[in-house]
């Protein structure tokens, strides 16, 4: 009977030589077949869908098809058609439908951006592409920032933000130093995914002003640079004198020491988070945390395990990474981060979805007229994912009928066909989260059967190997195969052959006999063809006298046999191997036909030496070592390992010892060092041999010590210089006497898992300690203190006993003793263990709360009787939370904080109070059952402390002398309120600061107009709110007064007098002795001259910043983002203000529009300025209807006035 299956994987070594695996579902690629067969076209290569290219490079879309006749090509863009012809930048590859968009000529590539598809046609049917998205990469410029120095004290966290622009595809992030060094990253400072910098604590060493973030887009290779942020760490014994100096205005009044704290997250952010990923992709989960010392971070799932194989954790345990996540690994994932004064955690629930991926794809299907068959398309995802149909490029419900063909779901059912049934057919399916595209066509056709093999083909194989013949054939419908052995044999049949589906024929171990010649038949009803293929079964190849170990001394020879046989009709090559290499090129190393000889030996010729015999169809090798030893002036000693010892003798048999001699085996030139004695226990473990002992090589009997109960036997090896003797014969068996156990077991344990059990554990004998059969424990036990008699129960085969009924946390004496059946073992020592715990019963008494200041309380309470913990006392632990806050008298979500204290404790500290607000607290004791009851809440309330600034400061209304200003009060006041403090000066157009200015104004206001104010003139304020602890945070902005409407007239009849011919030569006159004046100025700076204008910034800086210095990291350079070195020109520090005038917090305060009356310019693509300077300050025009002047000489004279 015919037997057909499919060619194993373990034979796949063997039948490379079958290239194509012919089933009724393809057509073969079989050159001749395809000239003469026609078939519907397939896509064979076409561009990715998400397709991201470089916009400095010519856009070359792929799609390639086959087909017969060969295929046309169109394509769609944005789901209309494309129309190639009318696009002199666009064509298609020669005999392809390759698109090449030529753009390196002045085109843009974002004028290319959309959705393509291609198709290829012929008259059997249309093969569609994928959805093929266009879209250049883009390397973006960095938002300009102004960067504000970081002062942090030691051991506060701190977070240096990257915010990268944004990139298609996005950038690669690192940090470095202005020396182009990566920062080192450890447990205490590394980077998040976001690219953010991270300091779990700050230390002094962390000080320096070039923490530099960098975007690396690999896909143009460009690397985008943020400007350097300045970073200094305050240490505890300097702060103080550091804050009076140089903070006097902020809110600080002195550092508190340098204390460690519990860990508490950086990022994410609360204790939930949700994260969604795709199915295959690579899941990555991050933990940041701070606290002093550093946290270390630790990963669970919750209900589960981490995936093994599959699992990573990278960036110091802070990131967890799995790749090729599946929906098993949805769940709820909790990192934790530690450190010795606490713990949190946070916990992300990780859902798993999935774009669709292929179950069963359609595959090309090949019919004859008449014939049924199916294209199936399945596929799964999540969520489930919808099934639609086309054909020929168009969807099945508003394509043409055809009555052979029958849709149902994901199958389409084919019957009757005929050859006006060939088409190709597409299956989508598709989710949210993606899609599947595939062509599969229908190809009717009616073609006798075609053998593809070549005629009287050989096949040659080794004797007993599997011997494959190939009949590749083609016909529709598909033919029959039958198979033939030699010129008038019967078919073949039975358990000696296998029949694969592509026709091949499989003998699994080919005999001398297997061989002649087979003929393959192929038969389908529109005709029968056959083809011969001859096989030859060759006799192995064999190393019948192996190259030998050798010992030879330096300077002697040496040769190696390696005689072979072969089938007499192969002919085989010897190559001689050293060590795996080839022979060194040397004279000295003599090849003869069966055997290599090596003259005059040296050190270098040591090593391993491999003869391997080749022929067309096997090989076969086989290796010997050479050692060489260092000549000596007698005859040549062969050195090797021992024999092995022999005449093992078994004497003075005991119960608990035995003596062992032996015989040495010869030594071969080499001493005996020592012998190992091992011993095998025919009982347990027959044929497994495990050491015993060890003796000197003089020594040659030894007294063996025994254990009760086994049936030993003993052999012996010997080991010298050179290695290690065969094992000896082995003794004769002896049995030892069973009796008792010699030992107790250990690690026993009482503990109880419920309130009213006490659980027993022990560590069990093993092997040998039974000393006998029948091995049991006696398990006994009793409450301590009280005078009970011990119970005791024996139980045989576990390490366990669970004693009922205790009551609850009260101390028992445990022992357990081993037993067989000869007797009890010595007795065991008693332990001390515990019954179950229970919940405590009751709370914490006489709450007392001290408050330290406005963050900082200190809470006190009475221990709890001991009696009444009920367990082991673990310590205590307060909840407490804020009711509200006092300022804003409004109910806010409770979010209840805990905080424990280990042991019995009766005093601990509440951190990170919000001030004037106020809170409830309540405290528990703690078991290893869990928490009592609650105290009683208690309610206290936290002082004032200092606002921070205000909301936002806008300026508006800008009159010749006045302006009005407006405010919001601090989002958190901290306080009452008492008044706000305005501060301002004017600065002149040399940027000097004028006279400061100090006005205090009421707390309920939010407005003011400032009047009697010089017209044309730029001022700074400083704002800032007061409570009656003090003076919170200020926020600065600067405004401009308008100019005089006579100033404006004047200038207009300055710009008619600048058209006479003497006013000309005038401006030529003033320019050349400006120039002349900036020459000498430049001479004078070069020899360390100092300018006026410097030694009154020096004189005049702002008061509420000094005394500062610029070499202190507070004031830097604006330093354009670009990688031009001459565009990085300093410029002086201003302030930005938006169209509103409105400044908050979060804004950038760092524009060109703020060096001087105003800026009409712009910025060229390589971020150089070209502008020049004008009297006003150009707006948007929706942002106002003040008038813009046009730049001109009289301008551009005011400015040196």
């Amino acid at each position: 009977m015919m037997t057909k299956k499919t060619i194993s994987a373990s034979r796949a070594s063997l039948i490379l030589f079958l290239c194509q695996m012919i089933t009724a579902l393809e057509v073969p690629l079989d050159p001749i077949l395809l000239k003469e067969l026609s078939q519907p076209p397939t896509i064979t290569q076409q561009s990715p869908k998400d397709y991201i290219v470089d916009p400095r490079e010519n856009i070359v879309i792929q799609c390639e098809a086959k087909g017969k006749p060969p295929p046309s090509f169109s394509w769609t863009r944005n789901g209309t058609h494309f129309d190639i012809d009318k696009d002199a930048r666009v064509t298609v590859k020669p005999n392809s439908g390759t698109l090449v968009i030529n753009i390196m000529n002045g085109g843009k590539a974002e004028a290319y951006e959309g959705v393509y598809q291609c198709t290829a046609r012929n008259e059997r049917g249309a093969a569609i592409s994928n959805n093929i998205v266009i879209r250049p990469s883009r390397s973006p410029l960095w938002t300009k920032e102004k960067v504000e120095p970081k002062h942090v004290r030691e051991g506060d966290p701190l977070v240096l933000h990257c915010s990268p622009p944004v990139g298609l595809p996005p950038p690669i992030i690192f940090w470095m130093d202005n020396s182009f060094q990566r920062l080192p990253q450890n447990e205490r400072v590394s980077q998040g995914l976001n690219g953010d910098l991270y300091f779990s604590n700050v230390k002094p060493e962390d000080t320096r002003e070039d923490y530099i973030c960098y975007a690396r887009f690999n896909h143009t290779q460009t690397i985008q640079q943020k400007q350097p942020i300045s970073v200094k760490v305050f240490s505890m014994d300097s702060l103080n004198e550091t804050i009076s100096a140089n903070l006097s205005d902020t809110g600080f009044y002195g550092a508190k020491p340098l204390t460690e704290r519990r860990p508490t997250l950086l990022t994410p952010v609360g204790s939930t988070s949700n994260k969604v990923e795709l199915r295959g992709n690579v899941l990555l989960l991050e933990c940041i945390a701070e606290g002093l010392p550093t946290p270390v971070i630790r990963w669970i799932k919750e209900g589960g395990e981490l995936p093994i194989n599959r699992t990573f954790f990278e960036n110091f345990k802070k990131t967890l990474k799995i790749i090729e996540v599946s929906e098993a690994d949805s769940g709820k994932y909790k990192c934790v981060a530690r450190n010795p004064l606490g713990s949190t955690h946070h916990t992300i629930t990780v859902t798993v979805k999935a774009a669709p991926y292929w179950i069963t794809a359609p595959r090309n299907l090949v019919l004859s007229p008449g014939e049924d068959g199916t294209l199936i398309c399945r596929a799964n995802g999540n969520p489930k994912p919808n099934i639609s149909w086309l054909t020929n490029g168009v969807p099945i419900a508003i394509a043409p009928e055809d009555p052979s063909r029958k849709v149902d779901g994901d199958t389409i059912i084919f019957s009757d066909v005929q050859e006006r049934s060939s088409a190709v057919y597409q299956c989508n399916a598709s989710n949210e989260y993606g899609y599947l595209l595939a062509n599969a066509f229908v190809n009717v056709l009616a073609e006798p059967p075609r053998i593809l093999t070549p005629a009287n083909k050989l096949y040659q194989i080794i004797a007993n190997n599997p011997a494959l013949l190939d009949c590749a054939f083609f016909g529709s419908p598909v033919p029959e195969i039958e198979w033939f052995k030699g010129v008038k044999g019967s078919i073949l049949h039975g358990d000696l052959y296998v029949f694969h589906d592509n026709g091949t024929l499989e003998i699994p171990v080919a005999q001398k006999d297997s061989t002649g010649t087979y003929t393959c038949v192929a038969r389908n009803k529109l005709g029968k063809v056959q083809n011969e293929v001859h096989l030859e079964v060759k006799d192995p190849t064999m190393i019948i006298k192996q190259p030998e170990y050798k010992i030879i001394q330096k300077g002697g020879q040496v040769s190696f046999e390696c005689t072979i046989k072969h089938d007499r009709t192969l002919m085989p090559t010897i190559t001689w191997l050293k060590d795996n290499g080839e022979l060194p090129v040397d004279e000295r190393f003599i090849i003869h036909k069966d055997s290599l000889a090596i003259m005059n030996v040296t050190d270098k010729d040591d090593g391993t030496y491999t003869c391997v015999a080749n022929t067309t169809l096997d090989s076969v090798s086989a290796s010997a070592v050479l050692t060489v030893v260092a000549a000596t002036p007698t005859p040549a000693i062969i050195y090797d390992r021992p024999d092995p010892p022999f005449d093992l003798e078994l004497t003075d048999q005991l119960e608990r010892s035995i003596q062992l001699s032996w015989i040495p085996g010869y030594d071969n030139n080499s001493p005996i060092t020592n012998f190992v004695i091992e011993y095998e226990d025919g009982m347990r473990e027959p044929g497994v041999w495990h050491y015993q002992t060890e003796v000197h090589g003089t020594q040659t009997t030894v007294q063996l010590k025994l254990s009760p109960y086994v049936n030993y036997s003993f052999r012996v090896i010997a080991v010298n210089e050179i290695g290690r003797s065969q094992p000896s014969e082995a003794s004769e068996q002896y049995l030892t006497k069973a009796a008792k156990p010699d030992e107790n077991p250990s690690g026993v344990q009482g503990i109880g898992s419920e309130p009213d059990n006490l659980v027993i554990i022990w560590e069990p004998l093993k092997g040998f300690q039974s000393n006998g059969p029948g091995l049991q424990y006696k398990v006994s036990w009793r409450q301590k203190d009280v005078g009970d008699e011990w119970t005791s129960v024996i139980v045989a085969n576990v390490s366990k006993y669970i004693v009922s009924g205790t009551p609850t946390f009260v101390p028992y004496e445990i022992k357990v003793q081993a037993l067989n059946d000869l007797g009890y073992a010595p007795e065991p020592a008693e332990v001390i263990g515990h019954s179950g715990e229970d919940l405590p019963m009751v709370a914490p008494g006489n709450v007392q709360v001290h408050i330290v200041n406005s963050t900082l309380a200190k809470v006190h309470w009475d221990p709890v009787p001991l009696k009444t913990v009920r367990g082991h006392l673990q310590g205590y632990r307060i909840y407490y939370w804020k009711v509200q806050s006092l300022s804003k008298r409004r109910r806010r979500h409770v979010e209840k904080k805990i905080l424990t204290f280990s042991g019995n404790k009766t005093h601990g500290m509440l951190p990170g109070l919000e001030p004037y607000s106020s809170y409830k607290l309540n405290v528990r004791v703690v078991n290893g059952k869990g928490e009592g009851p609650a105290s009683p809440d208690k309610l206290f309330k936290t002082p004032e402390g200092v606002p921070s600034s205000p909301s936002f400061l806008k300026i508006s209304n800008p009159t010749l002398d006045s302006l009005t200003l407006e405010w919001g009060p601090p989002t958190h006041p901290n306080g009452v309120l008492i008044a706000y403090t305005l501060k301002f000066q004017p600065i002149n157009s040399t940027h000097e600061l004028g006279p400061l200015i100090e006005i205090r104004i009421p707390a309920n206001e939010t407005s003011l107009i400032l009047s009697n104010l010089n017209y044309s003139t730029r001022y700074k304020f400083y704002f800032y709110a007061q409570t009656s602890v003090g003076s919170g945070s200020q926020i600065t902005e600067e405004a401009v007064t308008i100019m005089d409407e006579g100033k404006l007239a004047m200038a207009s009849r300055q710009v008619d007098i600048a058209t006479q011919g003497w006013f000309i030569g005038l401006m030529c006159a003033v320019a050349l002795l400006i120039l002349i004046l900036l020459i000498v100025c430049f001479i004078r700076r070069n020899k360390g001259g100092k300018y006026p204008v410097k030694e009154k910034e020096d004189a005049h800086a702002d008061p509420e910043i000094q005394p500062m210095k610029e070499d202190d990291g507070t004031f830097g350079e604006y330093r354009s983002l670009e990688s031009d070195a001459e565009d990085h020109k300093p410029l002086k520090k201003g302030s930005r203000t938006p169209s509103d005038r409105t400044v908050k917090k979060e804004d950038s305060d760092d524009s060109l529009v703020d060096y001087g009356e105003g800026v009409n310019g712009q910025f060229n693509e390589d971020g150089s300025f070209i502008g020049q300077y004008s009297g006003k300050k150009e707006k948007e025009p929706a942002e106002g209807n003040e008038s813009s002047e046009a730049p001109s000489p009289v301008n551009a004279m005011n400015s040196f006035v």
